[in-house]
């Protein structure tokens, strides 16, 4: 009996194709719990200072340390991905997690604590590049950027579960149990993953997965095709600054700024970063679905995405002390609106790429995504000391680099032009 076809030709209920959903779920939990680890430090930030005697620097160590190891671990995973497949790659360093929560909950100095997030940064480096690995197979290219930024909408939960939700079980059984908490979780997320997902759909379902694993000679070919290709640069440094930029001022400036340049409350600071990242959640699906049906342009949706952040930034930078709530909900809704635009870089990157080195392509990119969030979140804080000394965190400071960063996003949206267009209507 011949199997169903989709409106893309797809045998879209062929044997086996019904579990895609069930992978899609799963897979995309384990995101969540990655985008919650990367942070968790900022709201216990004043137990851990309290009770282990940290000062800024080795709490800043602390909380950088999960995002060099996460992107340090990036091109190893992507040939694994590629070569040996999700299922065992996800499942391995998720047990590497596990090992890394329940160190964090048994740490009692800085040095336990920076290993402790070194093995979380790698035990989580996976989660979502194994996603996007198992969509490619497992769903139609059509799909793609529909599916890669619900998957960026559905882990921001992940963010949001680190910040109230998580004080009040730290307040209800302290930060210890809770880590031991979250190793359970993660250890129970991993034994299901394994049980449920397949690396490849069924040969019959005629799906973009099917056929042979490639070779360790085609994997590393692959990884040297990427390395010569100029759009992987030009997208590597614009997901470098375009998360870098959000990643720093969602995990940690928005609240300083506008609590002391702005003049807010901790409470109202927090409900505008809250809507930063229910612009996010918003937008990605948006971005996702005018991409994939509407426009048919990966390029030109992470374009608009690009310069819409620089103009909010160089909004941000000038907006005068006691500015409505209004131009602050716009502004700050429209913030993670147009940063959702950014995970259309790796449907960009991925369609430049044979499907066989898919993986490769996505970590690749991905390793400068995460030490964007490293880097940016250490140099504006540094910057800002160095330059004004006696006001770090005052209107100057925000001021001078918020518009550097903009000037940063302005470069890349110059360089982004240069690269290639693909149409998701024709991917193969």
């Amino acid at each position: 009996m011949t199997a169903a076809k989709g409106h893309d030709g797809r045998a879209s209920s062929a044997p086996g194709m019904g579990r895609r959903w069930i992978i899609f779920g799963v897979s995309t939990a384990l995101f969540v719990l990655s985008q919650f680890y990367r942070v968790t430090i900022a709201v216990i930030s004043p137990e851990l200072m309290a009770e282990l005697a940290l000062d800024t620097r080795q709490l800043s160590l602390i909380t950088s340390a999960f995002f060099y190891a996460f992107a340090l671990a990036q091109i190893p995973i992507g040939l694994s991905l590629d070569r040996v497949g999700a299922r065992y790659t996800m499942t391995l360093l998720s047990l590497v997690a596990v090992a890394g929560a329940v160190t964090f909950a048994g740490g009692h100095s800085a040095k336990t604590l920076i290993v402790a997030r070194m093995l979380l940064g790698i035990g989580m480096a996976c989660n979502l590049m194994g996603t996007f690995k198992l969509l490619t197979l497992w769903f139609s290219p059509r799909q793609f950027a529909t599916l890669t930024t619900l998957v960026f909408s559905i882990g921001t939960l992940g963010n949001i579960a680190a910040t109230t939700p998580l004080v009040l079980l730290v307040q209800a059984i302290g930060w210890r149990s809770a880590f031991l908490v979250f190793a359970a979780t993660n250890l129970g997320l991993a034994v299901v993953f394994f049980w449920i997902v397949r690396d490849r759909p069924p040969i019959s379902s005629g799906s973009a997965g099917a056929g042979k694993r490639p070779g360790y000679r085609d994997v590393f070919a692959g990884f040297g095709r990427l390395l010569r290709m100029r759009d992987y640069w030009i997208i590597s440094l614009a997901t470098f600054c375009h998360y870098g930029i959000w990643a720093s001022i969602q995990a940690l400036w928005a609240g300083p700024y506008l609590m002391n340049r702005m003049g807010l409350s901790a409470v109202a600071a927090g409900n505008f970063i809250f809507l930063m990242n229910v612009g996010f959640v918003l937008g990605g699906p948006f971005w996702g679905v005018l991409s994939d049906n509407w426009l048919h342009t990966r390029k030109g949706v992470v374009l608009v995405g690009i310069a819409g952040m620089a103009v909010l930034l160089a909004v941000m930078a000038v907006l005068p002390e006691g500015s409505g709530w209004a131009a602050l909900t716009a502004l700050f809704l429209s913030f993670g609106l147009s940063r959702s635009a950014g995970g259309i870089m790796y449907a960009h990157i991925k369609e430049r790429m044979p499907i066989e080195t898919a993986g490769t392509a996505m970590t690749g990119i991905n390793f400068f995504t995460m030490i964007g969030a490293a880097v940016f979140l250490q140099t504006m804080g540094s910057l800002m000391q160095h330059w004004y000394p006696e006001a770090a965190l005052g209107a100057a400071s925000f001021r001078t680099v918020y518009l550097l960063c903009c000037g940063c996003l302005a470069v890349v949206f110059f360089l982004y032009l240069w690269t290639k267009e693909t149409n998701p209507s024709a991917s193969r």
